[in-house]
C-alpha cells in the first residue's frame, strides 16, 4: 500500500464527524503507530490530545515561576504554539501533571490559547514503572532540577516524605540527582522543624526569614 492510498483511508477519520470523534480517531491512530514504533519506549513518541479539564496539578510540585517568566511563557505559547507536551500520569479519569504545570495553566487559562486548542491539551504518559507516587515525585524533581527550577522548602518536604516511605539516602540521591550532603541538608531543613515543633524556645532563637537564601549559602559552602 502506498502513501496516497493510506492517506485516502485515514483522511475521512480525521476530517469528518464532530471534533471529539476526530480527536479520538487521531489519538487511536497515533497509539497504533506508537505500539509499532521502534521508539515505543519513549513517552514523547505518543503525544495524545486530552480535554483540558481532565489534566490536573499534582500536590507536591516544588517548582515556581516568577510573574515575568510566566508572562513570557504565555507569550511563547501564544506566539510559537505548544512545542512541548505536558508530562502526566493517568489516574482514574484524570491526568496528573508530572511536569509542565505552568504550560498546563496557560493552556487552560489563556483564552486565546484555549480556543486555538479547542479546549484540549497535548500530553504524554510517563513510563509505567514510574507510576507510583514516590517515583512520580522523583520524576517531577528531576525535570525541575534539569531546568534549575525548584523551591528549597518544598524540595525538603519531598525528601522527608521519601524517607518516610523507606527510601534510603542513597536511593534519594540517585533518583533526584543529589549528592549525600544535599540530601542531608534538605532532610534537616524540614526534619528538624518537625522534630522540634512541640518544643518551646526562648526569644534568643531567631527564625530564618528566607530559607531559600539560607539554603543557597549553606549549599555553596
Amino acid at each position: 500500500m502506498n502513501v496516497t492510498t493510506l492517506r485516502s483511508l485515514i483522511e475521512p477519520l480525521l476530517t469528518t464527524g464532530d471534533l471529539e470523534s476526530r480527536v479520538n480517531n487521531l489519538n487511536a491512530l497515533r497509539r497504533m503507530l506508537h505500539d509499532l514504533s521502534p521508539f515505543s519506549g519513549e513517552p514523547v513518541d505518543y503525544v495524545e490530545w486530552v480535554p483540558a479539564p481532565v489534566v490536573t496539578a499534582n500536590d507536591y510540585n516544588p517548582n515556581s515561576v516568577a510573574p515575568p517568566e510566566m508572562d513570557l511563557l504565555r507569550l511563547s505559547i501564544a506566539a510559537d504554539g505548544f512545542t512541548q507536551p505536558i508530562v502526566t500520569n493517568e489516574e482514574g479519569e484524570s491526568r496528573i501533571v508530572i511536569d509542565g504545570f505552568h504550560r498546563h495553566r496557560v493552556g487552560k487559562e489563556v483564552e486565546e490559547v484555549n480556543d486555538r486548542l479547542h479546549g484540549y491539551l497535548p500530553v504524554v504518559q510517563i513510563r509505567g514503572e514510574r507510576a507510583d507516587r514516590p517515583d512520580r515525585m522523583a520524576s517531577t524533581i528531576r525535570h525541575n532540577r534539569a531546568r534549575g527550577k525548584h523551591q528549597v522548602v518544598a524540595m525538603s518536604e519531598i525528601v522527608l516524605d521519601l524517607k518516610r516511605r523507606n527510601w534510603s539516602d542513597k536511593k534519594i540521591g540517585r533518583e533526584l540527582g543529589m549528592d549525600p550532603d544535599e540530601v542531608l541538608r534538605l532532610a534537616q531543613i524540614t526534619g528538624l522543624a518537625e522534630a522540634f515543633k512541640d518544643h518551646d524556645f526562648s526569644e534568643a532563637w531567631e527564625a530564618v526569614t528566607d530559607i531559600d537564601e539560607e539554603y543557597e549559602v549553606i549549599a555553596g559552602a
